[in-house]
């Protein structure tokens, strides 16, 4: 079996891929990070047959959708949890077969009520979501959670697996990548040892933790799975490396605007004052405010790829998308604007163009 598993750092998040006999399933995929998942499947020889979601995330979205459209595979996703496009809804005891292998379903509500476990068919290997963590656990203030709830899940589904058997959760925030449900069982603060369900409840109820700042954008978005509103593209251009958002934008980073800088019309989109402030331009950059591009867009060639620029990447943003709404076929965001470009080093210039 090829197993592997992959981060995205934006928001922490582990999505796992397991393969057998050139079919695959993944695991929690990340909307951003669907191209790295594409390629290492073709690298890999794999055809991806279905993505799983352990619960409705509420810190990212989802790249369920977007998978199914580029491949074909089948989505995944708890049925108590109610959302659209999802092709297998999902009950405790079901399987999810890929190859020769099989995912076993455990239900393990408590941090969502839609939370799931994956079990890997010879138990040596659990997918935990968020209802268990490397030492810690989801919480349990949102989303129809239930510490009394949670507890029970943790004790009757997943530390009643084999001690040996090894634990990978969605998240870890430390650079942790994997424990054990003997290590849980022992040294799990929050549920292992002589902890009783009093003592989570207790726990749990007074957190008092801020909601993920994500959670306006990602917990609608994952209830159509990954599906954006609208239209938005999904194949990527081949005229730079870039990265599409769930905004519908795409970015380019720093290092591959310098690679591509000769060949782009780079549009700054700040106001006249701010072109030639401490933070500087880039060289060959056009100054067009964005209260005036509607109405000077006829100055810009529609053949040449375009990168949107601004002090932090916000309101180019908002070029990007206006630019590519009046049909511009090759349009980019500078990730991170003119910020980020200063404090990566590359050259600036700051006299009048």
């Amino acid at each position: 079996m090829i197993f592997r598993q992959l981060f995205d750092p934006s928001s922490s998040t582990y999505t796992y891929l397991l393969g057998d006999s050139g079919e695959a399933v993944l695991i929690d995929p990340v909307y951003e990070q669907v191209p790295r998942d594409l390629a290492l499947l073709q690298e890999l020889g794999l055809k991806l047959v279905s993505s799983l979601d352990t619960h409705v995330h509420a810190d990212h979205v989802t790249g369920a959708w977007r998978l199914r459209q580029r491949c074909g595979s089948a989505i995944a996703l708890s049925e108590a949890a109610g959302a659209a496009e999802v092709d297998k809804p999902l009950r405790h005891g079901d399987r999810i077969h890929f190859g020769q292998r099989y995912l076993a379903v455990r239900a393990t509500p408590g941090h969502t009520s839609g939370c799931l476990t994956y079990v890997l068919d010879d138990d040596s290997m659990a997918f935990t979501g968020d209802s268990l963590l490397i030492r810690g656990c989801g919480r349990t203030d949102f989303q129809q959670g239930s510490p009394q709830q949670l507890f029970a899940s943790v004790h009757e589904q997943i530390l009643t697996l084999p001690p040996s058997c090894l634990l990978y959760p969605a998240h870890d925030y430390r650079g942790i990548t994997v424990t054990s449900v003997a290590e849980e069982r022992r040294y799990n603060p929050r549920l292992g040892g002589d902890v009783d369900v009093g003592d989570f409840t207790g726990h749990m109820n007074n957190l008092n933790l801020p909601h993920p700042k994500q959670m306006a954008v990602a917990v609608p978005a994952n209830l159509r799975c990954g599906k954006p509103e609208g239209d938005a593209p999904t194949d990527t251009p081949d005229w730079a490396p870039l990265t599409l958002r769930f905004s519908g934008v795409w970015e380019i980073e720093p290092m591959g605007l310098l690679e591509q800088q000769k060949n782009v019309q780079i549009v700054d989109v700040r106001e006249a004052p701010e072109f030639i402030d401490r933070l500087g331009h880039l060289h060959g950059a056009t100054l067009v405010p964005l209260s005036q591009l509607t109405e000077r867009m006829a100055e810009l060639d529609r053949e040449r790829p375009i990168v949107a620029v601004c002090r932090s990447g916000v309101r180019s943003a908002q070029a990007s998308v206006l630019l590519t709404k009046a049909g511009f076929g090759k349009v980019a965001n500078l990730a991170g604007g003119m910020l980020r470009w200063k404090i990566e080093g590359y050259p600036v210039e700051s006299d009048p163009a």
